[in-house]
């Protein structure tokens, strides 16, 4: 269908980034968040055009869809997780001069509201709660639009929102690290890692840090959260003893820096971290393939 038989086009494909954008947010998957994107448009071109005409605003509409299409999607994804091998994670981000493909309209933009502390804390939430929460505070829907995609009361939205904001700021770490710290922080990670350096590795370890790994069942991971410094340090040197073809190369990882790892030019781990007060706090390995697809072209 070209532009100049359907002059509509433009303005409804350029909702198509802001739509990927709520999605990745709202499901910590790139993949299903472009399903609910085509299912979103799959429902409105299934409509007349005097029904489309009709619809005073079509980036309006399209948000409400694809809002509750995630609704609905986060409500089977607690039982589907359930049933996951192992700790499931957000699917990691390339930095966007890294994402494959051309068209800028399937990049997720990389704020702090897609940082993996960000969205590991997301995942915590009630899928009305994450709804509520991401449309109002991070998208600035008033909740009287929120109250329709959700199916409660703007009254009800609200404190909807205000308890996910109670979980955010309850999970922030006490003092954040300059991002440039951060990367010099990784940095050192990785070559005490490289070089089996086990007191460099604990030194930069949060005594209370928590490594988290996602395999999905495809791949071998550890299937609890690994706590404490010196036992995640005796890991990660472990992985690197068993599999010493790999290859660490220093990425930004859902806007943060982080950690890719490689074996023969194919990537088969993506790191991100949280730091603060200059230690490494939280870690989490993305190992599963099936997440691992935005990182190919990376």
């Amino acid at each position: 269908m070209s532009t100049a038989s359907d002059p509509s086009l433009d303005a409804i494909m350029s909702e198509r980034r802001q739509l990927i954008n709520l999605a990745y947010r709202l499901l910590g998957s790139l993949a299903d968040a472009e399903d609910v994107v085509q299912e979103t448009y799959t429902r409105w071109y299934a409509m007349s055009r005097q029904r489309q005409e009709a619809i005073e605003s079509p980036g309006a509409w399209l948000t409400r869809v694809a809002g509750r299409i995630c609704l609905d999607q986060l409500g089977s994804a607690r039982a589907r997780r359930e049933r996951y091998v192992g700790e499931w994670i957000p699917e990691p981000l390339p930095d966007r001069s890294e994402w494959p493909g051309d068209d800028p309209a399937d990049r997720v933009t990389l704020d702090e509201s897609v940082n993996m502390a960000f969205l590991v804390v997301l995942e915590s939430m009630t899928p009305a709660e994450r709804v509520a929460f991401v449309l109002h505070d991070v998208f600035r829907y008033p909740f009287a639009e929120v109250a329709e995609i959700v199916g409660r009361t703007p009254a009800a939205c609200r404190k909807l929102a205000s308890s996910a904001r109670h979980r955010i700021d309850a999970a922030r770490t006490s003092v954040a690290t300059p991002v440039a710290r951060q990367a010099g922080i990784v940095r050192e990670f990785k070559q005490a890692w490289e070089a089996k350096d086990i007191e460099a590795l604990i030194a930069l370890l949060d005594p209370d840090v928590v490594g988290v790994a996602d395999g999905g069942g495809v791949v071998n991971a550890v299937l609890r959260p690994v706590e404490g410094a010196d036992r995640l340090a005796r890991l990660t040197i472990d992985i690197g003893t068993r599999v010493p073809s790999m290859t660490l190369l220093e990425r930004t990882v859902n806007g943060r820096p982080g950690l890719v790892a490689q074996r023969d030019g194919v990537t088969v781990m993506v790191m991100a971290f949280d730091v603060a007060d200059d230690r490494i706090t939280r870690l989490w390995a993305v190992r599963n393939p099936d997440k691992l697809h935005p990182w190919t072209a990376a």
